[in-house]
C-alpha cells in the first residue's frame, strides 16, 4: 500500500463582506498516484474493448448491443461509434448498478426487486424476490414528502376522486384548473415573489423556457457544471455561449467585462441581453452557488440572472426558501427564479417565478403552449408539502423536516470526514459527493453497498471527470441517526475504497479480471 498527502483547498472568498455566515467548500486535488493508475485502469479498459471489438468483427464474440444492418454498412453512421464503444465495452461492465426497479415508496427506506445477469449485464432477468429495507441514499427526498401516508398522501388521493388522474389538455385549451391557479398563487408567495408559473416536467422548464428569453445577438454566461437542461435550453436559444469555471467570480467577471468592451464578434455591437445561469445547488459538486457575488456582479455589469433551485429549493434556508433563503438575500436580486419539484416536495414538474416576467411566458414558451398541464395529484401533492413548509397546515411538521435535514447533512459529512473519506461540497448541502476515483471500485462499491442493504447512486465519466468516479449521497429529513450510524458502520468494512487503497498490483489484477469478463 502507498500514502499520499492530500491538500484540502478551502474556497476562500475576497467579498466576506457580503456574506453573514461562514462559507467554506471543500474540495482535494486528486493525488497524482491515484490519477494515474486512474488512467492506467481506464487505458487497460480501452485495449481489451479494442480486442473484444476485434473478436466481434470475426464473429468470435458475439455482440449484443445495437449496430448497423448488413445492408446500411456504407451509409452514414448512425450511431456514435465511440459512444457504442464506450457503451459496450465499460459501461456494461457496471451497468447492474443503476436502473434498479423498486417496489415501493422511495423514502428513507424501500424494496428492491431483486435480478441477475447471466450475460454479463447485458440482459437481466428478475427472480421474483424482494429485498427489502434497503436505506435509501440515492433519492432526492430531501424533506421526506415521497411518502404513500400522510396529509400530502391523504390529499392527493382525495383529490384524484374529484378531478381524476389526468386533463388530457393544454393550459392554453381546456386544461387550466382550479388547482393549478392556486398551486402557482402558493408557489409566488412562498418564494416572496410576484407571480410563478408551473410546468409539467423539470427538464423542460429549463430547456423550453431558456429559448423564449434569450436569442441571436444574446450572450449566455453558464456555470461549467451546470446541468445539462440548463445546457441544452442554452444551445437551443441560438445565442452565443460561453463558460466561466465553477463558482469562480473572477472568471466570471473577466467574461462581463470582455462582454461589455467588446461586444458581438466581427460586429461589435452591444449584446441584446447578457443572461448569466446558474445553480443553486450542484448535484454532482454539492457546492453551493456564491449567490452574494453573482448578484453583485450582475448588477454592477447589468446583466440578468437566472438561478435554477431545483436541488436547493426547500433543502436549504431556515424556511426551506432555497438559496435565496439560504443567504438572507432579496428573491427580487434575481431575475429568473426557476426550481423543481421532484425532489423536496416528492411529487413532479417545475416552475418559474419572476417578477413582469410570467405574462411573457405564459404565450412565448413552448413547453406551456403545448404541453399537457400538470396532472392534478401531482398538484396537491406540492401544494400540500408547500404548505406544510410554510406552516399553513397549523402544524411545524415543514419546519421540523427542514431543521431535520440540515441536522442530518451536517453529521454525517462530518462522520464521514472522521473516517478519513475525501468529500466534496460545501457543509449545509445535503448532496455529499465521496471520491472513489479508479474506474474498478464503482461498481465494486455499489455491488457491496446493496449487499449490506443500502441503496447509493455511483457516477463515473463521462457524467465527471474521467479520473473523479464517486460515490454520491443524497441526505432525507426522514433518515434517523440510527440509519446514517448503520451507513457509517458498513463503510469500516469498505475503508480500502478510498484511503488505504489496494496495492498497485491487486489493483491491476482487478482491471485486468473485469476486462476478460
Amino acid at each position: 500500500q502507498y500514502n499520499v498527502s492530500f491538500q484540502n483547498v478551502h474556497a476562500a472568498s475576497r467579498h466576506d463582506r457580503l456574506y453573514s455566515r461562514p462559507f467554506i467548500e471543500s474540495f482535494e486535488e486528486t493525488p497524482m498516484l491515484v490519477a494515474v493508475l486512474t488512467y492506467m485502469g481506464y487505458g487497460i479498459l480501452t485495449i481489451f474493448g479494442y480486442l473484444r471489438d476485434f473478436l466481434r468483427h470475426w464473429k468470435i464474440e458475439r455482440c449484443h448491443i445495437a449496430r448497423e444492418r448488413e445492408e446500411q454498412q456504407d451509409f452514414v453512421p448512425l450511431y456514435q461509434d465511440f459512444e457504442n464503444f464506450y457503451t459496450r465495452n465499460l459501461y456494461m461492465r457496471i451497468r447492474d448498478n443503476w436502473n434498479r426497479p423498486i417496489c415501493s415508496v422511495p423514502g428513507e427506506k424501500m424494496d428492491l426487486m431483486e435480478r441477475v445477469s447471466h450475460d454479463f449485464n447485458w440482459t437481466f432477468k428478475y427472480t421474483g424476490r424482494v429485498v427489502p429495507d434497503v436505506i435509501n441514499l440515492g433519492s432526492y427526498n430531501y424533506l421526506g414528502f415521497a411518502e404513500n401516508q400522510g396529509p400530502c398522501a391523504d390529499a392527493a388521493a382525495q383529490i384524484t376522486m374529484t378531478y381524476g388522474a389526468g386533463v388530457a389538455s393544454t393550459r392554453q385549451e381546456i386544461g387550466n384548473l382550479d388547482r393549478h391557479e392556486e398551486m402557482e398563487k402558493l408557489v409566488a408567495k412562498f418564494l416572496g415573489l410576484e407571480s410563478a408559473m408551473a410546468f409539467g416536467m423539470g427538464f423542460a422548464t429549463n430547456s423550453m423556457n431558456i429559448p423564449a428569453l434569450v436569442g441571436k445577438g444574446c450572450l449566455i454566461l453558464s456555470d461549467e457544471l451546470n446541468h445539462a437542461s440548463l445546457v441544452l435550453g442554452a444551445r437551443l436559444s441560438g445565442s452565443t455561449i460561453r463558460v466561466f469555471k465553477h463558482n469562480n467570480m473572477q472568471s466570471l467577471e473577466k467574461l462581463l467585462r470582455e462582454a461589455i468592451v467588446h461586444g458581438q464578434p466581427r460586429t461589435h455591437r452591444p449584446w441584446k441581453k447578457i443572461l448569466i445561469v446558474v445553480e443553486g445547488i450542484y448535484s454532482m459538486e454539492g457546492s453551493i452557488v456564491r449567490l452574494p457575488e453573482v448578484i453583485a456582479l450582475k448588477k454592477r455589469y447589468r446583466a440578468y440572472l437566472y438561478l435554477d433551485e431545483a436541488h436547493s429549493i426547500g433543502a436549504l434556508g431556515p424556511r426551506g426558501r432555497g438559496v435565496v433563503d439560504y443567504f438572507g438575500l432579496d428573491p427580487r436580486d434575481v431575475d429568473v427564479l426557476m426550481g423543481t419539484f421532484t425532489k423536496s416536495f416528492g411529487a413532479a414538474g417545475g416552475y418559474i417565478a419572476g417578477k413582469r416576467l410570467i405574462d411573457y411566458l405564459r404565450s412565448h414558451s413552448h413547453s406551456a403552449v403545448y404541453a399537457t398541464s400538470m396532472s392534478p395529484p401531482v398538484v396537491e401533492q406540492i401544494i400540500t408539502s408547500m404548505k406544510c413548509i410554510m406552516g399553513e397546515d397549523g402544524t411545524t411538521i415543514g419546519c421540523d423536516r427542514v431543521r431535520q435535514l440540515a441536522e442530518n447533512t451536517v453529521y454525517f459529512r462530518k462522520r464521514l470526514r472522521e473516517m478519513g473519506f475525501i468529500i466534496y461540497g460545501n457543509n449545509d448541502s445535503p448532496v455529499i459527493p465521496m471520491m472513489l476515483y479508479m474506474p474498478a471500485k464503482i461498481g465494486a462499491f455499489g455491488r457491496e453497498m446493496l449487499k449490506r442493504n443500502i441503496g447509493v447512486v455511483v457516477v463515473g465519466f463521462p457524467a465527471t471527470p474521467i479520473i473523479e468516479s464517486r460515490a454520491r449521497f443524497c441526505i432525507s429529513a426522514a433518515h434517523t441517526r440510527d440509519m446514517l450510524n448503520r451507513v457509517r458502520r458498513q463503510f469500516h468494512g469498505l475503508i480500502f475504497f478510498q484511503k488505504s487503497y489496494f496495492p498497485l498490483c491487486s489493483y491491476l489484477l482487478i482491471i485486468l479480471v473485469n476486462s476478460c469478463s
